[in-house]
């Protein structure tokens, strides 16, 4: 009996924690950043078609693969757009030109793809230990944590009741905690005029290609750092999420060579870079997805197919989502990590003889601090996994 069957088969698929989960991770990915890729797209010198090709092709490439992946490995595999790389982009292209951006992209992918079919970076994950990585995935999501409670400053009737909402459902009905919590706060938004739904145009983005020139340069001072970036800033913390919440068994090699290879064919069109997404990935795999670990990839699925809602309208979506209140993104996005915060705490400190080590890795991970162009993540293992090794060099 194959697995969709034992689950329920088609009812299996259209559990409102599936669908709700798969689409607050797509909401708090596009609200948190795409700014920032609206600033790489102008400074590359996109603009009208070229900018709307660029959200098609993003859109288009994270529903392809985080579908594809998810349904390969049947675990809560999500890939996202580089949001470090965009920042970098954002400050680095702005002589560069649209042509050799789009050869530095290619360039960038590339790399990734290589990294991955050498398995270069399964052999370096292969050492991080297990508490480490739970240090850092709740170090990662500490802030969202905390947002939720400092988003109650701006709008505390609007948040307040989503927490309501949450207590109440999670000692009532707690599969649909996250999901009335948020139907609960887009009510509340809605009835204090807060949400901005005029002027939506639904025209369905069209992709543009884009030639690529590749010079030396070019590869040197923007493809080499946004691969540095996204390796050390996205992937790390990506893959480590995934072990943290015990999917060891997906490799690290077949994931990094997939986003590779989706941002070699979609560069062309403006898709810069791929990797695997860490915060929005930890959303599908909480409990509050589906209690059963096995069944979570389903939600990563329903992220893909809302992905794949936004390539194919574009921009017009990132105006939908940027219509819910910031409170609203914030709080939903804390009371959806919550389990997964508090397992990754839990996680992290349960050995007594690695509770320093993790709780460097936590300290710095959470910090925020940024040495090199390289985002606290990566340091937060290097830190950690420097305490560990010093500590039980006799074991």
């Amino acid at each position: 009996m194959s697995t969709d069957t034992t689950a329920g088969g088609i009812a299996g698929w259209l559990r409102i924690s599936h669908i709700s989960a798969g689409f607050i991770a797509v909401l708090v990915g596009y609200t948190s950043s795409v700014a920032i890729v609206f600033q790489a797209a102008s400074a590359a010198g996109a603009h009208g078609e070229q900018l709307a090709s660029w959200m098609w092709a993003l859109g288009i490439g994270m529903g392809v693969t985080c579908i594809g992946l998810a349904l390969t490995w049947r675990a809560p595999v999500l890939t996202a757009w580089s949001t470090p790389g965009a920042a970098l982009l954002a400050t680095s292209l702005g002589d560069v030109g649209l042509a050799q951006s789009i050869g530095a992209f290619l360039a960038c992918s590339a790399l990734i793809t290589l990294c991955g079919v050498m398995g270069w970076f399964q052999k370096i994950m292969d050492w991080v230990p297990r508490h480490l990585a739970s240090a850092m995935l709740a170090g990662i999501l500490l802030r969202f944590g905390m947002d939720l409670f400092v988003s109650m400053q701006g709008r505390p009737l609007l948040v307040g009741a989503m927490l309501l909402a949450f207590l109440l459902a999670r000692r009532a009905l707690p599969r649909y905690a996250v999901p009335l919590a948020l139907a609960a706060g887009i009510v509340c938004a809605a009835l204090q005029g807060g949400l901005s739904l005029a002027g939506l145009d639904w025209t369905p983005a069209r992709p543009v290609w884009m030639a690529p020139e590749f010079s030396l340069s070019t590869f040197v001072g923007v493809a080499l750092p946004l691969f540095i970036v996204t390796m050390t800033s996205q992937n790390i913390p990506g893959l480590a999420v995934l072990r943290a919440n015990g999917y060891a068994r997906v490799p690290a090699s077949p994931l990094i060579s997939w986003t590779g290879a989706t941002g070699m064919l979609l560069a062309p069109f403006g898709g810069f870079a791929f990797n695997l997404a860490a915060i929005t990935a930890a959303i599908c795999m909480s409990p509050d997805a589906d209690p059963d670990a096995a069944q979570r990839y389903k939600a990563s699925v329903w992220a893909g197919v809302f992905y794949l809602f936004t390539g194919i309208f574009g921009a017009t979506v990132v105006a939908l989502f940027a219509a819910f209140p910031h409170e609203l993104v914030a709080a939903i996005a804390g009371l959806a990590l919550l389990g997964t915060l508090s397992a990754g705490i839990h996680d992290a400190l349960q050995a007594p003889e690695h509770r320093d080590a993790a709780l460097v890795t936590f300290l710095v991970t959470a910090s925020g601090m940024s040495l090199l162009g390289i985002g606290s993540a990566f340091w937060g293992l290097v830190l950690g996994g420097a305490c560990h090794l010093a500590l039980n060099r006799h074991r």
